[in-house]
């Protein structure tokens, strides 16, 4: 089968008068106007517009998608849909015109109606919550592959249909995909032949409506900690955010980690049914795990099932956090109608679940005769410590932490993000996506609160990322481990508007040769 994985080939059209009906929106008067026409696709931007597509414009906060209807046109367009404002902007495409007041409002439940995104086809596991989305997604998918079932992925690094990894508008910028991206990825499962997938939830995609239209069999909540206050101002907002993925419309049943109250709120104040997993024995809940951190590529735990049956497995992966998203993963999958029986088969004590996980505590130089490096794209105070918790356990001499602060988002948790870098015992305060915001006033703040808290903590402030790894390396023993955060599996930073090539892996390898070590 052939089919552009952005935008699915093979699909039945539909009427413009039955998009119409469906979400209420009128035929513009134009010359052009005809309510038999039909489309195939749909798309809010001109780089994903094929033949037969229906263009969305919608207005935006430095412009009006509508002054880009010509080049939709151009691009094989068939009909727009738009705002009134959107229809004088609109008329010289010369195409039928769809008029609603809130175009983006309607782009899922249009973008489901043409690509025919129909509940549970495929199976889909939605992943949500402030840290560990990636991980957890990843982890589904490898559970999956486990099993036999061919998978398909969407999350921050990539899409994923089967083994073919996918390029998008947004891959990397978005954590969930625009609606119409993400109704067209799910069709294009469907017609792949995937039996399940797993997507990564964001609050802003929540919130912004690009999951409407979609229907998710189980939905995890892996943790809730501060972040994207910049966006919600409270963290009562942030949480309420988080919540409304979890209502009948949106998702069949929850599962969530009730080690603190965030976790324990989500059981009692969801709309569906909500499965429970705690670490601790002596708390109640459906399904328990315990973990045993063995080595920076093994972690083991056992996973116990409501019924008392045990599965003892390990993940190649450093850290508790990682084995307990295996097990919410596990009890998703199993709430999604997998049983239980094939997971002790697939993941037996000797197999395990072994998977890459791209810019997540990322080695850079396994086996190489310097000091051990890893890469993260955590960038919260609690992924932080979750991470340099992990690695002092196998730190034979000094932990070193690189990182900075985003700039234009969460000022409130950049002393936090100080404060959890201080767990390493030398800190190398770097930038980090400064976008409009003065560099060194945000390293100033990091910087401020490791002086003043931590006065004995070894500390650096280096503008540039590349030449703080540098200092960190040239510092560093065989004995050592270095941690950078932030950067990740990204290819760029934003500084001012533009996006500027770099990737953190590259400028660990070219310090570490400049130190004379093996990368």
């Amino acid at each position: 089968m052939s089919y552009n994985p952005a935008r699915p080939e093979g699909l039945p059209s539909t009427r413009l008068d039955a998009i119409a009906e469906h979400v209420s929106a009128t035929l513009a008067a134009t010359a052009a106007a005809s309510p038999e026409a039909e489309v195939n696709g749909v798309s809010s931007s001109t780089n994903t517009v094929t033949a037969g597509t229906l263009f969305v414009a919608i207005p935006g906060a430095r412009t009006h998608g509508a002054k880009f209807a010509e080049r939709a046109a151009e691009a094989g367009a068939t009909a727009i849909l738009t705002d009134p404002t959107g229809v004088e902007l609109a008329e010289a495409a010369n195409l039928p015109i769809l008029v609603h007041p809130d175009p983006r409002g309607v782009l899922g439940e249009v973008a489901s109606l043409v690509y025919r995104t129909e509940r549970s086809n495929p199976v889909l596991v939605g992943v949500t919550g402030t840290n560990g989305k990636t991980t957890t997604a990843y982890v589904t998918d490898a559970l999956l592959r486990a099993l036999g079932v061919r998978s398909g992925l969407s999350g921050t690094v990539e899409r994923r249909i089967g083994d073919e990894s996918i390029t998008t508008r947004d891959s990397g910028r978005l954590t969930t995909p625009e609606a119409d991206d993400l109704h067209a990825l799910s069709a294009a499962f469907r017609l792949a032949g995937v039996e399940a997938a797993v997507i990564e939830v964001s609050a802003q995609a929540i919130t912004h409506r690009r999951i409407a239209g979609l229907f998710f069999d189980t939905a995890i909540f892996t943790n809730f900690a501060q972040d994207h206050l910049d966006d919600y101002g409270t963290m009562e907002q942030y949480f309420a955010a988080k919540l409304a993925l979890f209502t009948p419309d949106r998702v069949g049943r929850g599962v969530t980690l009730v080690d603190d109250e965030w976790g324990a709120r989500l059981a009692r104040e969801a709309e569906v049914p909500v499965t429970t997993l705690s670490t601790d024995a002596r708390t109640e809940a459906d399904w328990h795990v315990t973990t045993r951190e063995v080595d920076l590529d093994r972690t083991e735990f056992t996973l116990t099932a409501p019924d008392g049956r045990d599965l003892t497995s390990w993940v190649n992966q450093p850290g508790a956090f990682v084995a307990v998203d295996v097990a919410l993963a596990v009890v998703a999958l199993v709430d999604a109608g997998f049983e239980f029986d094939r997971f002790l088969t697939a993941l037996d004590s000797e197999r395990g679940l072994e998977f890459a996980l791209p810019g997540r505590l990322d080695p850079v130089n396994p086996g190489g005769d310097g000091p051990r490096v890893y890469v993260d794209y955590g960038h919260t105070p609690a992924s932080f410590a979750a991470v340099l918790t992990t690695l002092r356990q196998f730190t034979k001499g000094r932990l070193f932490m690189v990182f900075g602060a985003d700039g234009d988002r969460d000022q409130t948790k950049r002393p936090d993000m100080a404060r959890s870098a201080a767990i390493a015992d030398v800190v190398v305060v770097t930038d980090y996506n400064p976008r409009f915001e003065d560099p060194a006033a945000i390293r100033k703040t990091l910087v401020d609160t490791l002086h003043t808290e931590f006065p004995d903590r070894e500390v650096y402030e280096i503008g540039d990322s590349a030449e703080g790894i540098r200092k960190a390396v040239s510092l560093a023993t065989p004995d050592d481990i270095i941690f950078v955060g932030g950067h990740g599996h990204r290819q760029d930073v934003e500084v001012r508007g533009a996006l500027v090539p770099y990737s953190v892996k590259d400028a660990v390898r070219d310090a570490l040769r400049a130190e004379g070590w093996s990368a």
